[in-house]
């Protein structure tokens, strides 16, 4: 099965859904990322250039992927808090989806806009969220949509499933109790993001719990999964 991962920054695949990728991994599924900006906003450290943020987070994503068992990373170097759903971004992720011909796609809720009763959803995840779902439906498998990139050669492609990541009122609960620590071996890559890493992978393996109806406890990543 191939699973495409498609999101705003730099570190949001393993924050996001990073025990999951690595179960998908670890079970022999090809997974790719479409990282769509450079997350050149992401630092405040002022004597670090934008230019080298940028290549050092890819460099950070490149290994959390690894980490991961995912080896397939594609930049599409937007301007970090500054997406706007176009036709222009969603043709890109039109190609990405063709090129690649995903039976998932991973991307971020866009209907998150706050966290419950904490914090605000950065807007490049709700944008992502919308973005990637005009890309897959019509967009990707309609030969009537963005004819330019089947000219260039790709054909279309309809993936079958839509897993929302960070929903507000999941549906799927995914066991990752094996791949919990994996996950957080990813998340060490993000040194530039994490100040207080072992607080962070604290509140990463607290915030997976969850107990079942046996009474057994497992880590899980929850997602608002939806079928097409």
């Amino acid at each position: 099965m191939n699973i495409l991962v498609m999101v705003a920054h730099p570190d949001d695949p393993e924050f996001f859904a990073g025990a999951s990728i690595a179960r998908w991994a670890a079970e022999g599924n090809t997974v790719r990322y479409v990282i769509v900006t450079g997350g050149d906003k992401g630092n405040d450290d002022p004597t670090r250039t934008i230019d080298a943020l940028i290549t050092m987070r890819e460099v950070e994503q490149r290994n959390a992927a690894a980490a991961l068992g995912v080896h397939e990373v594609v930049f599409l170097r937007h301007h970090d808090g500054e997406l706007v759903n176009t036709l222009a971004l969603q043709r890109e992720l039109v190609r990405e989806i063709r090129a690649f011909k995903p039976d998932v796609v991973v991307t971020s809720d866009h209907e998150t806009v706050h966290h419950q009763a904490r914090g605000i959803n950065h807007n490049d995840h709700r944008v992502m969220g919308l973005a990637v779902c005009d890309a897959i439906f019509p967009a990707s498998g309609n030969r009537m949509f963005f004819p330019g990139l089947l000219a260039a050669g790709s054909s279309m492609h309809a993936p079958k499933e839509v897993w929302f990541t960070g929903p507000i009122h999941p549906n799927h609960l995914h066991d990752v109790t094996d791949y919990i620590e994996t996950k957080c071996a990813g998340i060490r890559c993000h040194t530039s993001q994490v100040k207080d890493m072992a607080g962070v992978t604290m509140r990463i393996r607290q915030g997976a719990l969850r107990m079942l109806a046996d009474g057994s406890v497992r880590y899980m990543e929850p997602f608002r999964r939806v079928m097409l």
